[in-house]
């Protein structure tokens, strides 16, 4: 088992396809001693094209976020390789600001860490809270902000540590449903704008479609590939479209039909 991760001017091997930013090759993962193991991931492939916006769903402990920790190297897998062409940042449901500093403090944290000099921390810390529309809260500390501020907040501070790909592990699920939406807007400007590759988890199917490229549907655990969706649908997209609900129904079908295949085994 070999865990692989390279700068974007590095070749990557010829088994992995052109354009490919993230490669999994046969990937498991097993929790616990042995003669008590659980098999949480058993046997994922998948490539993640650069540029791409693709999410991940299936039920609840089908290994969403276990796969989201090994890409980040947080854990290691028991088999298989994952092969990694940029920098990955994480982002969690939840922001995970430090409450003491501000919003200009928190996305600098990542430059000051790497020894970024101050002039050019203070232009990008600009730069970014521009991008996502924050420039007016930049001394504002957590709790002074909305929760969706918060996790444009959080967008900005992965945007910091020059990340390539961000993997987003239901970043939106704790806000309700009106700043959802708008920040479905806001991660697509900011998506279209950077040029960044996404990988997103979601429960919320509707939300898969309203974001994703692709839609990669995990089987209950221990977690495959069970499926995947093309979302040919032009942007920007409506939640509450037929064209979304639709494509959302035929997805819901596919996990309703996981659900069911692992209540008979």
């Amino acid at each position: 088992m070999t865990v692989v991760s390279r700068p974007l001017s590095t070749q990557l091997p010829a088994a992995v396809p052109a354009r490919t930013v993230l490669s999994i090759r046969g990937v498991r993962k097993t929790y616990g001693p042995v003669g008590n193991r659980v098999l949480a991931l058993e046997g994922i492939s998948l490539d993640v094209r650069r540029g791409e916006f693709l999410c991940l769903v299936g039920a609840s402990g089908c290994g969403k976020s276990t796969l989201l920790n090994l890409i980040t190297e947080l854990d290691r897998p028991s088999g298989g390789e994952i092969v990694i062409d940029g920098r990955p940042s994480l982002l969690f449901q939840e922001a995970a600001l430090f409450p003491w500093l501000t919003a200009a403090g928190n996305v600098q944290l990542p430059m000051k860490l790497a020894k970024v000099p101050r002039h050019r921390r203070d232009q990008q810390v600009e730069r970014l809270l521009d991008l996502v529309h924050l420039s007016d809260f930049g001394d504002k500390l957590p709790h002074e902000l909305s929760g969706g501020m918060r996790q444009r907040v959080a967008v900005a501070r992965a945007l910091a540590q020059d990340a390539d790909i961000l993997l987003m592990d239901e970043p939106f699920g704790s806000l309700d449903a009106m700043t959802r939406d708008l920040l479905h807007d806001e991660l697509e400007r900011i998506w279209r704008e950077t040029g960044v590759t996404v990988l997103f988890v979601t429960h919320d199917v509707r939300e898969a479609v309203r974001l994703g490229d692709r839609i990669v549907v995990l089987t209950s655990r221990p977690g495959r590939v069970a499926d995947e969706f093309v979302v040919d649908l032009p942007r920007p997209r409506n939640i509450a479209s037929a064209e979304v609900g639709a494509l959302a129904a035929s997805v819901t079908e596919r996990l309703r039909a996981e659900v069911r295949r692992h209540a008979n085994d």
